[in-house]
């Protein structure tokens, strides 16, 4: 028995998804909420769904945020998105933040089933739509890339925050002083227009370094 979660602002959409998955002889949906908030203290409360479905767009906090949060309390718990969204940024945001598939609203009730089934069977579920742009980003040349002005030790710096390194411990790999990793830090802080070690790492994973 498959169970589901759906966190879900919209009362028709929900209802609608709840009971058509419901009915399934393989699924479960018990828990159907309109927040991140709502579906945290039910987690406290009862055992994590195998699978959640999740909008971006909740009052409160917003389900690209909850995803993160979910995923570090229940790390086997398998999300969903469903939503209307299908810019780059929501999509590659949720899919970083933990996602593992993506699926736009008007998606049909029989292919919401059938991606929660190939998820549980370690699919990662797309809308043909998403899936067109997913493979895009991959395909873009190289020379697409944006262009950083880091220079090569201020890249090196990047390299050691992104392993977790201390700037003690970048300094021991370079064979450099810390004060000079201090120097090296501001100036990339000031070129990539960030105010700390998390937003240069973010960028670096993101690959817009």
């Amino acid at each position: 028995m498959i169970t589901i979660g759906i966190v879900e602002d919209n009362v028709k959409i929900r209802n609608l998804i709840q009971r058509y998955l419901d009915m399934q002889e393989n699924m479960s949906c018990k828990a159907a909420m309109d927040s991140v908030e709502e579906m945290l203290d039910y987690l406290k409360e009862y055992d994590p769904p195998d699978v959640m479905l999740m909008d971006i767009q909740l009052p409160g906090m917003s389900g690209i945020e909850g995803i993160g949060i979910i995923k570090k309390e229940y790390p086997g718990i398998e999300i969903l998105m469903l939503t209307v969204y299908h810019d780059s940024h929501k999509i590659f945001d949720s899919l970083v933040a933990g996602a593992s598939g993506y699926l736009l609203k008007h998606t049909s009730l029989p292919e919401i089933k059938d991606a929660v089934e190939n998820l549980v069977e370690g699919g990662a579920p797309m809308s043909p739509q998403i899936a067109r742009k997913v493979i895009q980003h991959f395909n873009k040349p190289v020379a697409e890339k944006p262009e950083s002005d880091l220079t090569a030790r201020e890249q090196d710096i990047v390299n050691g925050l992104v392993d977790g390194l201390s700037y003690k411990m970048i300094a021991d790999r370079y064979d450099i002083s810390i004060d000079t990793v201090r120097a090296h830090i501001r100036n990339i802080y000031k070129k990539l227009h960030v105010n700390s070690k998390a937003e240069v790492i973010a960028k670096s994973l993101r690959g817009e370094i």
